[in-house]
């Protein structure tokens, strides 16, 4: 079986990462501290093993349909009940580590184009910034009102990508003119704001509008790490680290699940899979909207 560089470069974070958190966790038994970070970890309801849970499935639905990370996490977050600004802080912070990872394989296997991430980050970096100080306001002061909000989005993309089952591929066209300083603007506010939502609205714009789907996720995908990490320095400023234990499980859980993800994208029923993830993005939404006004 030939290994593709892109599963390579995965597999090489993955064996890295495993490699460091046993010379973690080794370092830790031998000092005596390992029982202390197993009770530790155990707070919140085990919060931190259930985000390993969301972190390793979300990045399945990410690697295999190229979208759902953020919105499948930020579906969960709310409807465990986390406050809209630490759902967002949380994910960006972890995706920071993931995207990062996928950045480096698009470019190594030369998925980017220049022109494009530069005409999609810059405008992206001034909406995450917008975005995580309204975020951190809102989410503060107007809590019940914002989860309604963004579980109402959440419940639009969830429709979405439910509608992506049922869709026939399309013959090719002309590539549109497409708005990349008001996409890359819009979609960088809305995936701060939101805590996802950049590869449903930007990467799927870009490929409707037949931009070559390669150059779009790559290009994409450098632009959302750019947009990541400025909405998680942001975060840090404007509320300080919260709620580690989150941030740990996705991260973990993500970058566990990130060298397989690839390998399989060819063998999952990609539209049974749109089906699922789409039923229950929507349900989940529609919960946490109930209990928002109710």
């Amino acid at each position: 079986m030939v290994i593709s560089r892109k599963v390579q470069i995965r597999l090489n974070v993955f064996f890295i990462t495993v490699a460091a958190v046993a010379v973690i966790v080794f370092s830790l038994y031998e000092t005596g501290y390992l029982d202390e970070l197993l009770k530790v970890l155990a707070k919140d309801g085990y919060i931190f093993y259930w985000m390993l849970l969301v972190g390793f499935l979300a990045e399945i639905v990410a690697g295999s349909m190229g979208m759902g990370y953020g919105v499948i996490c930020t579906t969960t977050l709310l409807f465990l009940g986390i406050p809209p600004h630490a759902v967002s802080a949380s994910i960006h912070s972890a995706e920071s580590f993931t995207t990062a990872a996928g950045s480096i394989s698009h470019i190594k296997l030369k998925n980017v184009s220049k022109n494009l991430v530069k005409r999609l980050a810059v405008p992206a970096v001034v909406g995450a910034v917008i975005g995580a100080v309204s975020l951190t306001y809102l989410g503060e002061y107007y809590s019940k009102i914002t989860k309604s909000v963004i579980s109402f989005y959440t419940l639009y993309l969830g429709i979405r990508i439910l509608s992506n089952a049922f869709k026939e591929k399309q013959d090719k066209k002309l590539k549109r003119k497409t708005n990349l300083t008001k996409l890359g603007l819009i979609g960088g506010f809305i995936d701060s704001f939101a805590g996802g939502g950049w590869g449903p609205l930007v990467t799927g714009t870009l490929i409707k509008n037949s931009f070559t789907p390669r150059f779009a996720v790559g290009s994409s995908t450098v632009a959302k790490f750019i947009l990541t990490l400025t909405a998680a320095i942001t975060f840090v400023f404007t509320l300080g680290i919260q709620h580690w234990n989150i941030i740990l499980g996705l991260l973990i859980g993500g970058i566990v699940t990130a060298p397989f993800s690839a390998m399989l994208t060819a063998k999952l029923p990609v539209k049974s899979m749109f089906a699922v993830i789409g039923t229950l993005v929507v349900v989940m939404s529609c919960i946490t909207i109930y209990k928002s006004v109710f």
